[in-house]
């Protein structure tokens, strides 16, 4: 193993740590600051001495080649750490936008957890939501006073729609309609979570799709559009 391979596995391997214990504030019963100066500090020690030893040997072109790799390496490394949700907000948005209707948990400077919706080929925020345990896609709508389900998403989430009373009138897409209120046990999207949430059932053939209405997006900390993204900030 060659000094450089050597150097970048310190390198390497403590960026990991960091990454890893980032949450808990230290590394090894050090703090994460101290513990970064140490790693990055190492190798310079290691270069400094290296250097000195071939000095002796009259090799100093080669020592000031591998003192401007070595810290070129050292600096791509810290940026790298000090910039990491950055970074990870960038990989976010190229996977939502590579794959529509998904919902990507970003983790911003603040450390909140924000969720991206990309918007569809349709023009519309579409996502996997999780009701009761079973993923249904649903469109997100400003425009729903509350979460609306089709009839088919109804049954799948285990509901018995012919069952139930469609006693309040509602306007879809396909016009005016009936519609039987139920409570949902828990709606969840990326890590955002609600119990215990007001719903509605469109009786069938009325909603192509479920719509992700109010009664759950009024509860969270803000709701944003950026271009062709959404942001639900729990």
């Amino acid at each position: 193993m060659n000094g450089l391979t050597f150097v970048l596995l310190i390198l390497g391997g403590g960026l990991v740590l960091l990454v890893f214990n980032h949450d808990s504030g230290q590394t090894f019963g050090m703090p994460n600051e101290d513990f970064g100066r140490m790693i990055y500090l190492l190798p310079i020690a290691g270069l400094l001495s290296v250097g000195i030893l071939a000095g002796r040997r009259g090799n100093m072109d080669q020592i000031l080649r591998y003192v401007a790799i070595w810290l070129l390496i050292i600096m791509a490394l810290v940026t790298a750490y000090l910039y990491r949700h950055d970074l990870q907000g960038v990989g976010a948005r190229m996977s939502a936008g590579l794959m529509p209707g998904s919902a990507v948990e970003v983790t911003t400077r603040n450390g909140d957890s924000e969720v991206i919706v990309h918007r569809n080929m349709s023009g519309h925020y579409e996502a996997p939501v999780s009701i009761d345990g079973q993923s249904v896609s649903m469109l997100v709508d400003t425009g729903a006073s509350t979460v609306v389900l089709s009839f088919e998403d109804a049954e799948r989430i285990g509901l018995n729609p012919d069952r139930l009373a469609y006693t309040v009138t509602v306007q879809t897409a396909n016009g005016r309609a009936t519609a039987a209120p139920v409570p949902l046990d828990e709606i969840s999207i990326g890590p955002i979570r609600r119990r215990n949430v007001h719903a509605m059932v469109a009786e069938e053939g009325r909603l192509n799709q479920s719509l992700l209405g109010m009664s759950f997006l009024s509860t969270l900390s803000s709701l944003q559009i950026q271009t062709d993204e959404l942001r639900l900030r729990d």
